[in-house]
């Protein structure tokens, strides 16, 4: 029996062991996450940049109804000419996340849904947080969809499409 105990108490120390081995690898795998190379991070902006007033315009087509045109969009102080100025910016700046493009395109190899979401199409020009925008938005699957309504007020909210009837 004491054969036994002793065994057991082998097996338990190895694994306490191999926990605290597993453990202390994961961290140091997360520092490695946490740590974004140079590359990866936005480049500082310039202090003539800050000065800068974000400004984008928003070009609108094929949407339908009053939703298709030209608005431009100013962000602290609010203003210009776009159906809800405050609410755009207010957009903008929910999708703004430090090293991360707000405006930039999905990721190639995505998965998306096969769900068609019309015809509308719309191009942001301007500047953001000091950077250059120039992004396009379309509705022609899942993704596209809900990239566009993310930046909803900035872009216009569009209804969605009913599917077809099925055929008899």
């Amino acid at each position: 029996m004491s054969q036994v105990t002793a065994v057991s108490r082998r097996s338990r120390l190895p694994r306490r062991l191999g926990g605290t081995v597993v453990m202390s690898i994961a961290i140091a795998g997360l520092g490695g996450i946490l740590s974004l190379p140079a590359s990866a991070a936005p480049p500082p902006v310039r202090e003539e940049d800050r000065a800068a007033q974000d400004h984008l315009v928003v070009t609108v087509r094929n949407a339908g109804g009053r939703v298709d045109g030209v608005f431009e969009v100013w962000c602290r102080p609010d203003g210009g000419r776009h159906p809800d100025v405050s609410g755009a910016c207010r957009a903008v700046e929910r999708n703004t996340r430090w090293g991360r493009d707000p405006f930039a395109p999905l990721p190639g190899g995505s998965v998306c849904t096969m769900r068609y979401g019309g015809p509308a199409t719309a191009h942001v020009t301007g500047r953001w947080a000091g950077r250059p925008v120039d992004a396009t938005y379309d509705r022609r699957n899942g993704c596209e969809i809900e990239r566009w309504d993310r930046m909803v007020p900035l872009l216009p909210s569009l209804p969605r499409l009913r599917p077809l009837p099925a055929a008899r």
